[in-house]
């Protein structure tokens, strides 16, 4: 039997949560096209080829990532944001601490990654047109589930 499946930004939910408070990043902040990014670090494997032709693979245990959020330059989030970074960023106590997560309701996908630190500001662009602010944030674990996603049959 066919399937069919979709999707929609509409779906989805994110926050940040940790010192200074918690804010929403999904749909109806004005979150640019180009939405939320969860990036490993590294490969969770290293191939070692051996002079005879085997190899050896190494499983790697680290789970450190990006985060990145990218919004419209006209949302108001973007000076929630930077409140935030100022607000977390004068000691260590409270440098790291933060929550990212987002979840797709109909597809049930999750994704948490925690240890999150500010990476910094983002580049400020002005020109003729308005830009997209990209924040970006440094993880120390990311952890995800892809689900299977709505599923409907045909006769």
């Amino acid at each position: 039997m066919p399937s069919t499946s979709s999707y929609s930004f509409r779906d989805i939910s994110a926050s940040i949560s940790g010192p200074g408070g918690t804010l929403q990043l999904a749909s109806g902040i004005g979150t640019a096209d180009e939405g939320i990014s969860f990036e490993k670090a590294e490969d969770r494997n290293t191939m070692t080829p051996c002079a005879d032709g085997y190899v050896m693979h190494s499983l790697h245990a680290a789970r450190a990532g990006l985060v990145r959020v990218r919004l419209l330059k006209t949302s108001v989030t973007n000076g929630l944001m930077m409140d935030l970074f100022k607000a977390t960023g004068t000691t260590a106590r409270t440098w790291g601490a933060h929550v990212i997560s987002l979840e797709d309701r109909v597809r049930g996908e999750k994704v948490v990654a925690s240890r999150v630190a500010f990476s910094g500001e983002p580049a400020l662009m002005y020109g003729k047109q308005g830009n997209v602010h990209e924040w970006t944030f440094h993880a120390g674990h990311i952890e995800s589930s892809l689900g299977k996603g709505q599923r409907t049959s045909s006769q």
